[in-house]
Order: C-alpha cells, then sequence, then structure tokens
C-alpha cells in the first residue's frame, strides 16, 4: 500500500498517472512551526514531519511526505496564501529564475525506516504584465501553490522553462521516489496497478 501524506493534487495525479494508487492521508502538520537554516532543508524537514505524522498511525504501507518551496535569493516561498501576497511574489520572481525544491521523505510504517531526500529544478519566469498577473491571481490558482506559480496550470503561460526534473516542479520526483522507494528494499514497479 502506498499512502501520499499530502491534499496536493497536483502530486496525486502524477502518481496516479505514473501507474501508482495512493490512499490520500492528510498530514494536518502546522507548517508554520517548523524552521531550518536554508529553503532546501526547510523543504526536507517539513517532507519528513509530514511522513512522520501520518506513518504514526499505520501499521503498513509505504508513507511519501513532501513539501515544495520556492527559493529566490536564498530566501524561501511557499504557499502565498492572499491575492496580496501572490501579487508580491509575481513582481520579485517576474523576468528572473528561481529555485524550487521539494523535500522528500518515504517511510516503512511497517518496521519505521526512512529514506529521504531533496530535489531541485530551477524555474525560469516569464514577464507577465500587470494585467495578465491580475487575471491570473483572480483565477485563485497561485494562492495555494508553492511559489504562487504552476507549470501544468495557467500558470505555465508564465513559466519561460525549467532546468531539471518537471516532475518535481509538480511535487514529486519520480526519478527520486524510485531511489528512495530502492534504499528501503521495494521496487516502484511492485505497486504499479
Amino acid at each position: 500500500m502506498i499512502v501520499l501524506a499530502s491534499a496536493s493534487p497536483a502530486r496525486l495525479a502524477l502518481l496516479r498517472s505514473a501507474g501508482l494508487d495512493p490512499k490520500v492521508i492528510v498530514s494536518g502538520v502546522d507548517e508554520d512551526a517548523y524552521s531550518a537554516h536554508t529553503p532546501a532543508a526547510l523543504s526536507l524537514v517539513l517532507a519528513k514531519a509530514k511522513a512522520a505524522a501520518v506513518a504514526e498511525g499505520l501499521d503498513e504501507g509505504l508513507v511519501i511526505g513532501c513539501d515544495s518551496i520556492l527559493e529566490l535569493d536564498g530566501r524561501p516561498y511557499g504557499k502565498p496564501g492572499t491575492p496580496e501576497a501572490a501579487t508580491e511574489r509575481w513582481r520579485l520572481m517576474r523576468g528572473r529564475s528561481g529555485r524550487l525544491v521539494t523535500g522528500h521523505c518515504v517511510i516503512d510504517a511497517a518496521t519505521g525506516a526512512q529514506a529521504a531526500e531533496v530535489a531541485s529544478t530551477v524555474v525560469r519566469f516569464g514577464q507577465p504584465a500587470d494585467e495578465e498577473l491580475e487575471a491570473y491571481i483572480g483565477t485563485g490558482e497561485p494562492l495555494s501553490l508553492a511559489g504562487a506559480f504552476s507549470i501544468d496550470g495557467r500558470g505555465g503561460w508564465f513559466v519561460e522553462g525549467i532546468e531539471g526534473d518537471h516532475g518535481n516542479v509538480l511535487g514529486v520526483s519520480l526519478p527520486l521516489l524510485r531511489t528512495l522507494f530502492e534504499e528501503l528494499g521495494y521496487s516502484v514497479t511492485s505497486f504499479w496497478r
């Protein structure tokens, strides 16, 4: 059994399209209660906390915890939450590159063993006009997304390119996840439906 400790529709869709059928159990972890010295370290701390919170209540299964953060000028940017914060964020990102870091943690609920690592992808942002940003933010899409953007939705119009794993920008690096499964002694193909 695979369990996704995340409410992210993009993560769930990506895992399903890759052949898995995870059960979703949202961790309920208060992300604001954690801190770390870098955005990458913070993403890993949060991924571990989310996976652990869900694995604690299970006797079996592989629990996948993930957390994505946009790093810009060395600072972490998570979900903006409000239109004002999303507008401010996009004014910072416009015409620049940032690094989307996603912490991944897999816990074998039966044994407590865990494997964890961070994936990183460079994102090059376009220069949308103020009217375009207003329309995009008005859709509500960026408010609950790390970095206030997506590449698989309306935000894709404003991302000029990426360097690295596109799945990581959606919230899960499949190659990294396969490696973490292997570290725990599992082949991802054995979980394909």
